[in-house]
């Protein structure tokens, strides 16, 4: 799998801590390459029943493993000042260098309101999470180079400080797209993109304005990573991937924006709304494990280097085993 990495997602809403590393290391010894690890304060429905706190995993990862690892994804806006965002992802950097990425997103009511602060709407956390990467960038920048920073904006302001543990090199940083215009500001102000999966053609309108992006700022956008996160419901039976799919990750079936929900109770009342058709086009949900390589393949060949699978049931480990023998030998660019 020449420049190809497919990785394994730890998802610290529905694993306690210890299992979660343990089947990341697990995942590595079948073959996945890298681990992304969800950021939650809560999780998407109580039945998921954990949320971690996602930095102190990632050092755990960090020692089980030996790939990529990173935050899939932070929020640097509403539980976090920036500048801690930066000082967590730059220590991560020094202790495992060349190892470890910064994904950032935008941020969820699920897991941001809990500082009782406003919440407002989508185009105000997008300003937020730029202005949040302007600090970051700043301090990872400046602290390189053995200086001090400050910075007064809209929403933020940043004493003259400087991060004192940096790596040689700055964690790569990774923003977190679902529209055309935060991809076109990505493109501009970061070093890649995430996205979940979704329409093909949807997500070559995000690759073609995260391009221009790119190319206004004077980058080369064929040099920067594309990563995505795809959910899958794998089980031994169709019928039991489809429950896994109904009761461990309803989520993927609802069909509206989630950012402004604030309990996962909320969110299991609207669950009882979603039927199987639901996840069509969403989440592919097959005992067939060809069924599983060929949409990822597909996703591949939009263009993606860097993938981070999922399987929604609670069936981890048959699950990874399969994978690693019957799926990820088969990917290619």
């Amino acid at each position: 799998m020449s420049d190809l990495s497919i990785g394994y997602a730890a998802m610290l809403e529905q694993f306690h801590p210890t299992e979660a590393v343990a089947l990341s290391a697990l995942a590595e010894q079948h073959g996945f390459t890298g681990v992304m690890a969800a950021d939650h304060f809560q999780p998407w429905v109580p039945q998921q029943g954990q949320s971690a706190f996602v930095w102190e995993v990632l050092a755990a990862l960090g020692e089980r493993t030996t790939g990529d690892f990173g935050p899939g994804v932070t929020a640097p806006t509403f539980r976090w000042h920036p500048a801690m965002v930066a000082q967590a992802s730059a220590t991560l950097g020094a202790m495992y260098p060349g190892r470890h990425w910064l994904g950032l997103g935008s941020g969820e009511a699920l897991n941001e309101h809990i500082v009782g602060g406003y919440w407002p709407e989508a185009p105000e956390r997008i300003n937020r999470m730029f202005e949040a990467i302007e600090i970051i960038n700043k301090l990872f920048t400046a602290s390189i180079a053995h200086k001090d920073v400050k910075h007064s904006g809209q929403f933020y302001k940043l004493e003259s400080t400087r991060l004192w543990t940096m790596p040689p090199v700055a964690p790569e940083i990774l923003v977190a797209t679902a529209g055309p215009v935060t991809a076109k500001r990505a493109g501009r102000h970061v070093d890649g993109l995430i996205t979940v999966g979704a329409p093909l053609a949807k997500i070559e309108g995000l690759f073609a304005k995260f391009d221009e992006g790119a190319r206004e700022a004077g980058k080369d956008p064929s040099t920067m990573p594309r990563v995505l996160q795809l959910h899958m419901s794998w089980a031994e039976t169709d019928e039991i991937a489809l429950v896994n799919a109904m009761t461990e990750w309803p989520n993927g079936g609802m069909k509206f924006p989630k950012g402004d929900i604030r309990s996962p109770f909320e969110l299991e009342q609207m669950a009882k709304l979603v039927r199987p058709e639901d996840f069509e086009g969403r989440l592919v949900i097959s005992s067939d494990p060809d069924v599983h390589r060929a949409y990822i393949q597909s996703f591949i060949d939009l263009g993606f280097d860097r993938v981070y699978l999922h399987n929604v049931g609670r069936n981890q480990k048959e699950w990874i085993e399969v994978f690693g023998r019957d799926v990820l030998p088969k990917l290619h660019r």
